[in-house]
């Protein structure tokens, strides 16, 4: 210690001034404990997120391997015999015959295999959770009043339970997921995404129609990412000798009856369970799955087309009017896409439960457009998690009792397609809310009332 004298004559004991540290090493210290502090916060919900997707996935894993009712059937049963017969006999559906699905899908299905033919369920489990980490990461930076929108649909993959993992329709949705990551900044890497999800699984196709439609000053850019991965696709095939089956899988679904699960059948599996003469579930063996007869089930199988088709022009329609009434096309986009997607299951006489898991993109796509439309998403976004938990119960939970018309099990069938059309009224309503809201005469591309061109938000579509 020293002792020395102040200015003011009064005497200071304190260490040597050699000693002192100066003031700005206090501040580098500061700045660097700060510095470190801040580091370790960024890197906090990361690493929350990720130890909630790894818990998520691993009660996924685990329902898969305990549920009734076979979840992962068509992995190991069905894409399994495709792909043995393909490696013994040489004989590849889709190049040497008809196929239900794209030729895309062909692949995840062999990359599931690539451990061996026997191990594909594993294998296509864990493919499965790295597209959806992939997923992930490419939404990570878009938030919703400062949540990042992944965490939805982490919850919505928990609510819908093991069918989100187990069917092809995952592999479109991811594709789809990662497409709307794009679409404000790489339109044409978006359209390619969309169009490989279509390739895959056909219901991504609307999201490009919806490209095509609404995002005004890159219609070329998205028209050459569609055409651009199509030629590559249809080349492949062709080169492979599949040219006469390429498009198989239009006409694969036109001879189906009601299947069980679909809005349209609910009346006749009532009728069903209530003894009406003629009502009864099937087995279609032809094309591996449930179906409804009954009175009125022709009719009802042969009108879902054509109510399919007028609902959805009529909402190309109608977001037609809205932007030119003056609403951002940013706004109306999602809107479209989830009034296409809502249609296709609503209206569909397919109501397979893996459908469910489409509609999390186009609210995804709303979640992530722009404050106003993460606004008017909010309550649909919250809306599907019970529709997605409804339909885990009815598949892979309680489906023998929905096979023997039990009613308890058909109310909850009932809940979760009233559901289903909600959401597509309630877009509907949405979108003319928008058109009716939208300031007459105004560009739909202007940012604001003045007409001034606004910088747009991280996510939204800037139309």
């Amino acid at each position: 210690m020293q002792t020395t004298r102040r200015a003011d004559g009064r005497r200071w004991t304190g260490p040597p001034r050699a000693s002192r540290p100066s003031s700005g090493h206090a501040l580098s210290a500061c700045v660097g404990r700060y510095a470190r502090a801040v580091q370790t916060r960024r890197w906090l919900p990361v690493v929350a997120f990720v130890v909630a997707f790894v818990a998520v996935h691993a009660v996924l894993l685990w329902l898969t391997a305990v549920s009734p009712n076979i979840p992962l059937g068509d992995v190991t049963i069905t894409y399994r015999r495709w792909i043995e017969t393909g490696h013994q006999a040489g004989y590849w559906v889709g190049i040497d015959s008809d196929w239900v699905y794209p030729i895309l899908a062909i692949v995840p299905m062999a990359a599931a295999a690539l451990g061996g033919v026997a191990s594909i369920g594993p294998g296509w489990l864990v493919l499965m959770t790295l597209l959806d980490a992939v997923a992930c990461a490419f939404l990570w930076r878009f938030r919703v009043r400062g949540v990042p929108v992944v965490w939805w649909w982490l919850a919505f993959l928990l609510a819908l339970g093991p069918i989100g993992l187990a069917r092809i329709d995952t592999v479109s949705t991811v594709l789809a997921l990662i497409g709307v990551a794009f679409v404000a900044s790489r339109p044409a890497i978006a359209s390619a995404l969309f169009t490989a999800g279509a390739w895959t699984k056909v219901w991504p196709a609307a999201l490009v129609g919806v490209l095509l439609l609404l995002r005004r000053g890159h219609r070329r850019a998205v028209l050459a990412g569609a055409l651009v991965l199509s030629a590559l696709i249809v080349l492949v095939g062709v080169l492979y000798g599949g040219a006469a089956h390429l498009l198989s899988f239009v006409g694969q679904q036109s001879g189906r009856a009601l299947q069980i699960e679909s809005p349209l059948a609910t009346p006749f599996m009532w009728a069903a369970a209530l003894g009406v003469p003629g009502a009864a579930v099937y087995y279609n063996r032809e094309i591996l799955t449930f179906e409804v007869s009954g009175a009125g089930t022709h009719t009802a199988a042969v009108l879902s087309t054509p109510l399919m088709a007028v609902v959805v022009v009529g909402g190309v329609l109608l977001a037609l009017w809205a932007v030119h009434r003056g609403a951002r096309r940013a706004e109306a986009a999602p809107l479209l896409a989830m009034l296409l997607v809502a249609a296709l299951i609503a209206t569909n006489k397919v109501g397979s439960p893996q459908y469910i898991g489409w509609i999390a993109v186009p609210v995804v796509w709303g979640l992530v457009a722009g404050r106003a439309s993460a606004t008017r998403f909010l309550p649909v976004a919250v809306a599907v998690l019970p529709m997605a938990l409804l339909t885990q119960v009815i598949y892979p939970g309680y489906y023998d009792q929905v096979l023997t018309v039990q009613p308890w099990v058909l109310v909850v069938l009932t809940l979760r397609n009233l559901l289903e059309v909600a959401v597509l009224v309630w877009t509907v309503v949405a979108i003319v809310r928008l058109g009716r809201s939208a300031p007459a005469g105004r560009p739909s591309s202007a940012a604001d009332g003045s007409g001034a061109r606004a910088v747009p938000e991280a996510g939204r579509m800037d139309a």
